[in-house]
Order: structure tokens, then C-alpha cells, then sequence
């Protein structure tokens, strides 16, 4: 199965500014996304609207390309990139990955278990769960929560933690339910990814700011996988303050 990864990049950012520009330990945000990204998936591209972006993957030896400022999300991002890469080099894929530029500690395994249920028939949007292992993030409004039926398809994808245990306190929900929040990682057929861009918005969509609602409220399947790493998205920078300790403690 042939599978390409393209990691979205934005300079703007509401909350931090140039994220994917700063500094972590001594490599800019992006370097370290799309190097993780390599040792699973080796045809991989940062798609970026900004020249300093740009200039700074070219410099770090990674392959990008230059996509139109007027996306709203990274998924219409990810399928115009696609479709120029695809149409530079004359091919095609069987998966198309699109990893979050601001996942420094993504493990190159969560791509694997990404990828790997497009093996199963039927099988055309994937993403990752992770279970909550901290009350902690039971409060933390930087994650997003999801609950899945049995066939491991989602349901529902949540700013609001879901789902709730009726007359206990959310200190002690843990105890009662184990709760999955969302990895921002997908992986899509071609035909998939398509489709998608080309949907309009929904209202579910609009009132979470969760762009993988409008995948369901229009009838389709998002197939959820679990993962038991646990990554941390850099939104703020608290969060930016974080993964600096964290991979200080790993690499060092």
C-alpha cells in the first residue's frame, strides 16, 4: 500500500503566532513533525502558503509545495497539494496522510496504526483516539473528545467532554468511563479526501470549529483507531513549553 504524508503549515495562528517556525530545542516545529514523519511514511511534503515556511523546510533538506492562501482548513489544503504532487511526479496513492504541522512528539507507529485499516474493504477515512489517562484532561480545553459505536466508527467529535456520567462529579468520571480524546491525524483515499473538500459546511461543524463533523453529518464513516500514545498538539504556549521540557528529558 502506497501511502504519502502531506503536513499542512500555516504561519498564522490565533492563539501562537508562527508556530511552526518556533524553536524546540534547537530545531524549528515543522523540521521536527516532518522528520518523525519520515521514518514511517518516506514520500512526504509540507504544504504552506508563506515564503517563510518555505524557505526554512528548503533549508532543513524537506520537499514542499506552495499552496493557495484562500484555504479555510487544511483538508482543502492537503487535496490541492496532493493533486500537484501527484501531477509532478506522475503518481498516485493509495493513502494520503495528513499530519498536523504542530505535532512535534508524533510517533512514527501512529502513522502505521493510521494506515493500517485501509488494508480492510470499505475502509476510506481514518483517524486516532487515545484514551484519557488524567482527569486533567477532562479540563483541558485544548482537547477534543470523540465517542465511536462498536464497529469502531465515530459518532461524535466534541470541544465538550463526552459523554457525561450523570450525578457524578467530572473529578470522578474516570472512575465511571474511559474516554477517548482525538489525535488530529487522518488518512484518506484519494476519492475520500475529495469528496470531503468539496461538501459544504454544516452546522455541527460551525458550532464545535470541528471540521470532521461535516464527514458525518453528511452520512459518512470515519473510522477510529487507538493509539496509546500519548502526543501533545502545540496551541498555546504553555503547551509550547511543555513538549520543550519533555523532549529535553527524552533527547538528553
Amino acid at each position: 500500500m502506497k501511502a504519502i504524508a502531506i503536513i499542512p503549515a500555516r504561519f498564522g495562528s490565533s492563539r501562537l503566532e508562527g508556530k511552526p517556525l518556533l524553536d524546540i530545542l534547537g530545531k524549528p516545529m515543522i523540521q521536527r513533525v516532518y522528520e518523525q514523519t519520515l521514518k514511517a511514511i518516506p514520500t512526504a511534503y509540507v504544504a504552506t502558503d508563506d515564503e517563510r515556511i518555505k524557505q526554512t523546510v528548503l533549508e532543513f533538506g524537506g520537499n514542499v509545495v506552495m499552496t493557495s492562501i484562500d484555504h479555510e482548513n487544511g483538508t482543502t489544503r492537503c487535496l490541492e497539494a496532493y493533486e500537484n504532487i501527484s501531477k509532478e511526479l506522475g503518481e498516485k496513492f493509495d493513502v494520503i496522510v495528513n499530519v498536523q504541522g504542530d505535532e512535534p512528539m508524533l510517533e512514527p507507529e501512529q502513522l502505521n496504526e493510521l494506515i493500517r485499516p485501509f488494508s480492510n474493504d470499505g475502509v476510506r477515512l481514518s483517524t486516532l483516539v487515545s484514551p484519557v489517562q488524567s482527569a486533567q484532561d477532562l479540563f483541558n480545553e485544548s482537547e477534543v473528545f470523540v465517542v465511536f459505536d462498536k464497529n469502531k466508527k465515530a459518532l461524535y467529535f466534541s470541544r465538550a467532554v463526552i459523554p457525561h456520567v450523570r450525578g457524578i462529579h467530572k473529578t470522578h468520571w474516570l472512575e465511571h468511563h474511559t474516554y477517548y480524546k482525538h489525535v488530529g491525524l487522518y488518512a484518506y483515499s484519494y476519492e475520500a479526501l475529495k469528496e470531503f473538500a468539496s461538501l459544504e459546511s454544516t452546522q455541527l461543524e460551525k458550532v464545535e470549529a470541528l471540521e470532521q463533523n461535516r464527514w458525518i453529518e453528511n452520512g459518512n464513516a470515519i473510522h477510529v483507531e487507538l493509539t496509546h500514545f500519548d502526543t501533545i498538539p502545540v496551541d498555546t504556549i504553555d503547551d509550547l513549553k511543555k513538549v520543550r521540557r519533555l523532549l529535553g528529558e527524552k533527547e538528553g
